[in-house]
């Protein structure tokens, strides 16, 4: 049986190249770049060539790239770094869509008596830019992200960036974004967002998983989570992984050198399937922006279907062999229905039935013409056993 990977959003498939980057790092010498003999020199050379190639294709300066342990990480390190820098009482402003790892710091935050806004979002799953700023004026930090990862609702981050450089001073808070989903599908405007810190992930983009970018504008000021070492700027004791920091690297400048191509290939394909579905179940809806807005993510289809369990769904679908996911795929286990499709205005039985299906790189036309005959073939076993 030929299964089809649909599920792009929670992780890609290694690139060749970075495969063979990390074989070639992974029968060398050790790699500490903060010993002082010839292999750690050679390390930090590395390392220092890594922070460069990324700056470079995320149009930042090189000491304004941080290096994690993903995604994840980068987030807590934006939300909780900058609140807590500023003290006691420091305001933070974000959406109630947002992924776990801003969702979780915000509440940590709230339990140290942070005050915490989220905004609400419209049907299609983006937050209005003027609500964000009447909430923001006096906050220390607002963080709203550049790309839904269940919807592939799109964030009026430029809109935004540009109000809350409108504000007085005394009352202009810094300005956060997961990009994590953004990276390589949708161009990535740091100076037009006007972004004090952005997050990134290698393995979103065809990097090994371990690999987070926080991007930390030149005089933003951080409250380091652990301590320890000098590493990262102090904000990140520990041993770099080197190997893995060169192969995310590469993947970055990649994804970065081919995003309009990703992008008008993987919107051509999404939109082929959303058509071939629409035909096959009558029942099914596509939320989030419209296929054709270009406020959506161009590979990320999230269809409800009536009547449907999202995670039966995913488990007969990839018995049939398609892989795809319920929601995000950090929380497709929860028995709670989508928070982001809750949010949207769906009630509990329409948010369980959310269906995320998310393009990449190396889906072809094959792949599409099979998955289409999967969710018929198992729409069509589903009403006969009803």
């Amino acid at each position: 049986m030929r299964r089809v990977y649909l599920d792009h959003n929670a992780t890609t498939p290694l690139r060749p190249e970075v495969r063979a980057r990390l074989a070639e790092l992974a029968s060398g010498p050790p790699l500490n770049p903060s010993s002082v003999h010839g292999s750690g020199r050679r390390a930090r050379q590395l390392l220092d060539d890594a922070r460069e190639r990324v700056a470079a294709a995320l149009g930042a300066l090189e000491d304004e790239i941080l290096f994690t342990g993903g995604g994840t990480e980068a987030n807590n390190m934006a939300v909780l770094g900058a609140v807590r820098a500023a003290g006691p009482g420091a305001a933070l402003v974000t959406t109630v869509v947002e992924h776990s790892s801003i969702l979780g710091p915000a509440a940590a935050l709230e339990a140290e008596r942070h005050p915490v806004h989220r905004v609400a979002v419209d049907a299609e799953g983006r937050p209005d830019a003027r609500a964000v700023l009447l909430a923001a004026r006096g906050a220390r930090l607002v963080s709203v992200m550049a790309a839904n990862n269940e919807v592939g609702a799109l964030g009026p981050l430029a809109a935004i960036g540009t109000g809350l450089a409108e504000l007085p001073p005394g009352e202009r808070p810094l300005f956060h974004t997961d990009a994590v989903q953004a990276l390589g599908r949708v161009p990535v405007e740091l100076t037009e967002w006007r972004v004090d810190l952005a997050s990134f992930s290698a393995h979103k983009v065809g990097g090994p998983q371990g690999v987070g970018v926080l991007y930390r504008r030149q005089g933003t000021v951080l409250a380091p989570l652990s301590h320890g070492g000098g590493q990262e700027a102090g904000l990140r004791p520990g041993t770099e992984n080197v190997a893995g920091i060169v192969g995310g690297a590469l993947a970055i400048e990649l994804a970065a050198a081919e995003q309009a191509d990703y992008a008008a290939r993987t919107r051509v394909y999404s939109k082929a399937l959303w058509q071939e579905v629409q035909t096959t179940i009558a029942s099914v809806t596509l939320l989030g922006p419209a296929i054709d807005s270009a406020q959506r993510l161009p590979n990320t289809l999230c269809l409800s279907i009536a009547e449907a369990d999202g995670r039966v769904l995913v488990t007969r679908l990839d018995l049939a062999g398609l892989e795809v996911s319920a929601g995000s795929a950090c929380a497709s286990g929860a028995p709670e229905p989508s928070h982001v499709l809750i949010a949207m205005g769906l009630d509990a039985e329409r948010a369980r039935a959310g269906l995320r299906i998310s393009l990449g790189r190396t889906t072809n036309e094959q792949d599409i013409h099979r998955a289409v005959d999967i969710l018929r073939k198992t729409f069509s076993h589903a009403r006969k056993c009803s």
